[in-house]
């Protein structure tokens, strides 16, 4: 099959967000443990890292571990956990060499000591780098999200440090995780799902969303530029109308 022509189009999407779901499935559908599907979803990662680099897309986040995922079995945490330790340690030097900025969001204060010092020091290592930003999303709860923000500017007025009148989109804004990450333009979610889960429930206002039927595991550079030519042939208003929007060439 060939490739749609996604790489060819300018309108490539600045920052891609994906909620990576199917992994449990796929295993099952192999005979295997759903941890299996884990593994080979880290494979899927790579892909996609790979693929949004060469296109030049800037920021691409990944919904690796929600909050509501600590209520899986206990086994089944801990094995993400240790899957997510070895896959940082060992990824992270070739990240580095393709010029990847890695990146968190989240409450990983909540994480395992180990996955917290290997993320932090892949954070350190790929600091500098000005390539694609890869946003791992850990421990992540867009309402919790919300909630803390909301905890935040209630703070500073109290401590009248911000005037509740002045409060506006941006000021929200500025107390979420992402606040020096522009808002997603396409969401993807894989595995037949049509829901978001509670992720990025603010920034993914006005994104393009994308549903593939594909699990995870078998995601990869070509479905994402199937993603990426859906988007393509939508048309963002942004409450304008058709009319209102700049010809395209």
């Amino acid at each position: 099959m060939s490739e749609p022509a996604a790489e060819q189009h300018a309108s490539i999407p600045r920052h891609i967000a994906i909620i990576m779901d199917g992994n449990g499935r796929w295993a099952k559908q192999h005979g295997r443990a759903r941890i299996y599907g884990h593994h080979q979803g880290v494979e899927s990662v790579r892909k996609v890292v790979e693929a949004c680099s060469e296109l030049g897309v800037e920021y691409l986040t990944l919904y690796a571990f929600s909050t509501e995922n600590w209520k899986r079995p206990i086994e089944e945490v801990n094995a993400l956990m240790e899957l997510l330790v070895r896959t940082i340690r060992k990824e992270t030097p070739e990240l580095n060499s393709q010029n990847v900025c890695i990146r968190t969001i989240g409450n990983t204060g909540s994480l395992p000591e180990d996955c917290v010092n290997e993320l932090q020091e892949a954070i350190s290592l790929t600091a500098g780098n000005t390539g694609l930003n890869l946003v791992l999303a850990l421990s992540y709860s867009g309402r919790s999200e919300l909630a803390a923000a909301m905890q935040a500017m209630g703070k500073e007025v109290a401590e009248g440090r911000l005037d509740p009148d002045t409060i506006d989109e941006q000021t929200i804004a500025s107390h979420l995780y992402t606040v020096d990450i522009p808002d997603p333009e396409l969401v993807i979610r894989t595995s037949g799902e049509y829901r978001i889960s509670n992720y990025l429930l603010w920034q993914s206002a006005y994104a393009e969303f994308y549903f593939t039927e594909t699990l995870w595991p078998d995601f990869d550079k070509e479905e994402l530029l199937l993603a990426i030519h859906s988007f393509q042939q939508r048309e963002r208003r942004f409450g304008k109308i058709s009319e209102q929007l700049p010809m395209k060439p």
